[in-house]
């Protein structure tokens, strides 16, 4: 990350703010001189590009200033939580280059939380209410005026205590009871009104099973969390900002309970700040939204390349270097924002046009036939495989008499500064040779079948031996030994920018008809041997990949990743 001389304040739009805030605490000697955070996704879906951002904040200043990492699963709500989603979690956040430094279970503190709870009844700072989510919407009040105290808000500690533990038991149904913390039903802010911290679920966990029946709440079970790892910065996207004071409430109480970790005799102390989450143009970046995608059959699965997931990202033939270089590129700050998917695609190609390997194909396939080389003679083009790298060596691509050449590089009568195949019109032939259209084949429907002409012998390479100007240049595939693969044309998955704008209401009715189109196209045979993991440029069409779960050895089928063009204004 670039440095910046600016005045920090945690208004501030730099995309340094946070860098600042921990720089300021390394020199006032807090925690011990020790920077650690965390990022904890809860277990309950796939990853996106928006998580990707936090996964770059968290880990990278972890990394900047030579701290610690945690990875954290918080699994307090067991309803949709899975050891599934926990594998996959990791697997991406590897693959995006980052390794953690400890790894946590917050199921795995459900005792220490439940104690902490405890004591908290005990001093008088919680209690179980027995008002329905209903009933206590009318005691909270508005943030203009105070609200009414529960009127289980006094009620004896060792009741309070007598009806958690059955609460945890399991005697009680959902909703009926739950606790309280008690802190200030006068406060402006909201979440401060004696906030719940425990409810009940009659749901198994994944990993403790039935042996709970009621859950902390995030926002409670976080700062333990935080506090019982050690962490000194935790970072989090800013809807969580007004959570804050809660989140310093909780801390303060383990403060008074001696619970919070003591490195060389001074006490860690979690503090938490918030920065803008990501908001991308042609897509939703819910989870709750992306289930519904997946779980409609709209897409085909959380990894479909048209999900914002890294997993499906990954699948499409986007690079972990071109995510990390977005995420530093859109910055941090404390404002929420929408950013242009262009971007993305830019970062995208950008880095895939310096590894990328480069090969010909032919989407949209017509005959070009050779009438002056004899059948059966096979000549041969050099050709890079990457002109960013030289160290990539070249290739030699067969061509033969019979070549595929794409639609579009013809026209029958051309327009206006058409300097491609015309009859009479003489353009190159990537690497290969010059060649002359002569004259046409039509069907009987007069369409064009076959474009026939002559090739210069001398022009080997596609360079003329007297020097003249070619203006147009064309890439093509030999007929006789082409591989025919299968190609999926991936697009964006919405037709508007914000697809939750959409005039009916529903961000469905957004969703892009054409977002995959499927084609059989012609490549050069060495494609045949093309795997998973690899990347690779079709000359003057795209970047493509072949794809994880479709792809069977020696037969690939390719994603296309992302288009030549780049709309992105930089």
């Amino acid at each position: 990350m670039e440095d910046k001389t600016v005045t920090p304040t945690e208004s501030d739009t730099s995309r340094h703010f946070l860098r600042q805030w921990i720089e300021e605490d390394l020199a006032a000697g807090k925690n011990d001189g020790t920077v650690v955070t965390r990022f904890p996704p809860e277990p309950n879906g796939w990853i996106h590009i928006g998580h990707a951002k936090a996964v770059c904040v968290d880990f990278g200043m972890a990394q900047l200033f030579k701290g610690r990492c945690h990875l954290r699963m918080d699994d307090t709500n067991p309803s949709k939580e899975t050891d599934e989603f926990v594998e996959v979690l990791k697997k991406d956040i590897n693959w995006l280059g980052f390794q953690w430094d400890a790894f946590y279970y917050a199921c795995d503190m459900f005792d220490q939380m439940w104690d902490i709870a405890e004591t908290l009844i005990r001093k008088g700072q919680a209690y179980v209410c027995e008002l329905s989510q209903e009933e206590w919407k009318t005691y909270r009040g508005v943030p203009t005026r105070p609200g009414t105290p529960s009127p289980y808000r006094d009620r004896p500690v060792e009741e309070s205590l007598d009806l958690f533990r059955r609460m945890r038991a399991g005697e009680f149904a959902e909703g009926t009871h739950c606790l309280r913390a008690k802190i200030d039903m006068a406060s402006p802010n909201i979440h401060f009104r004696d906030p719940v911290i425990y409810r009940i679920v009659h749901q198994p966990h994944y990993h403790t099973g039935d042996a709970w029946h009621c859950y902390p709440m995030y926002d409670f079970a976080h700062p333990i969390e935080d506090a019982l790892e050690g962490v000194t910065h935790s970072m989090c996207t800013l809807e969580f900002e007004v959570h804050r004071p809660l989140y310093d409430w909780v801390i303060d109480r383990l403060d008074e309970q001696g619970r919070l970790v003591v490195r060389n005799g001074k006490k860690i102390r979690p503090q938490q700040r918030e920065f803008a989450r990501l908001n991308l143009s042609y897509t939703v970046m819910s989870k709750r939204l992306l289930r519904q995608l997946v779980e409609e059959n709209r897409v085909d699965g959380w990894d479909d390349p048209r999900m914002p997931t890294v997993a499906g990202m990954r699948r499409r033939g986007y690079t972990p270097a071109a995510i990390r270089n977005f995420c530093e590129r859109i910055g941090i700050s404390k404002y929420e924002s929408q950013t242009d998917l262009a971007l993305l695609e830019y970062c995208v190609r950008d880095d895939l046009n310096r590894i990328a390997q480069r090969r010909m194909a032919v989407l949209n396939p017509i005959k070009l036939i050779i009438d002056n080389l004899p059948e059966g003679t096979m000549l041969e083009a050099e050709l890079p495989n990457n002109p960013e790298d030289p160290e990539a060596g070249k290739r030699v691509v067969p061509f033969g008499r019979e070549l595929w050449i794409d639609r579009d590089d013809f026209m029958e009568v051309p327009a206006k500064k058409f300097f491609r195949i015309t009859v009479g019109n003489e353009v190159r032939l990537r690497g290969a040779c010059l060649f002359t259209c002569t004259h046409l084949v039509k069907n009987d429907a007069g369409e064009v079948v076959e474009i026939h002409g002559t090739y210069d012998p001398t022009s080997k390479g596609g360079n003329p031996s007297d020097g003249r100007k070619i203006k147009g240049t064309i890439h093509w595939v030999c007929a006789q030994n082409a591989l025919a693969a299968e190609v999926r044309l991936y697009d964006r998955l919405f037709t508007m920018e914000n697809p939750m704008d959409c005039p009916s209401g529903s961000f469905l009715d957004a969703l892009n008809p054409d977002s995959v189109k499927v084609i059989q196209a012609y490549m050069e045979p060495s494609l045949k041997n093309a795997v998973p993991g690899e990347f690779y440029q079709f000359e003057r069409v795209g970047y493509f990949t072949p794809d994880v779960h479709a792809s069977q050895p020696g037969a690939p089928i390719f994603n296309r990743t992302v288009t030549l063009k780049d709309s992105f204004k930089k």
